[in-house]
């Protein structure tokens, strides 16, 4: 005797909703990048990031035919992810403030220890993922870098700021900030607050006595 369901009621194993499904590949790449820094790249297996994201290996397999493709899906996936960047200040007249505040949350990003852990293990393999060779270092950056594009534009209309090329300036701002901390946490040297601070500001005060109009 068949018995109807009740109403509202979906049937047991039918396809996956949309959300469902996105809310299995989120759980996928999380238990990925978890398995990837608790055991690097050649100690992680299929089976082990199975076995994290609490699903079967057939589930896996679904998505992605081996650790090769799981790592290049998940790596970049996750350093663009993490610490994203804060909204920029709204203060139109204090350039000086947006850009020390979105450095700090630069900052933020790069010193982060996933992050760290993640871009180690993105080089450490670089020379078995082509794709990795020229990005290694600057996963996560878009973001950041369309953030203080759109703060240098609307100051550069302003008649505050004199660039010729807003996209490569955006990218020098990034990397005058971020980069040799970045490089100093890679050897688990962390500077202090205070440090990080002075650091920080005089990152800005530079970048903008090389933009101010004159």
């Amino acid at each position: 005797m068949v018995r109807n369901r009740p109403v509202g009621v979906e049937r047991r194993g039918g396809r996956p909703t949309h959300a469902e499904a996105a809310a299995l590949h989120q759980r996928l790449r999380d238990a990925a990048v978890r398995t990837f820094l608790e055991n690097g790249y050649d100690a992680t297996t299929m089976v082990a990031i199975a076995e994290a994201a609490g699903t079967a290996k057939a589930t896996l397999y679904a998505r992605y035919p081996d650790k090769r493709a799981v790592f290049l899906d998940v790596i970049p996936w996750a350093l663009s992810r993490a610490v994203p960047p804060d909204p920029a200040p709204t203060d139109d007249d204090d350039l000086r403030g947006t850009l020390i505040a979105i450095g700090r949350g630069a900052l933020d990003h790069a010193l982060d220890p996933d992050i760290v852990q993640l871009h180690k293990i993105a080089r450490t393999e670089a020379h078995r993922f082509p794709e990795f060779a020229l990005a290694a270092d600057s996963f996560g950056w878009s973001r950041r870098q369309q953030q203080v594009m759109e703060v240098l534009r609307h100051h550069v209309e302003a008649g505050v700021l004199d660039l010729d090329d807003i996209e490569l300036a955006a990218e020098h701002f990034i990397a005058v900030v971020e980069i040799l901390p970045a490089r100093l946490a890679d050897f688990g040297v962390y500077r202090s607050p205070v440090e990080r601070q002075r650091h920080l500001v005089h990152a800005v005060d530079l970048f903008l006595r090389g933009a101010q109009a004159r």
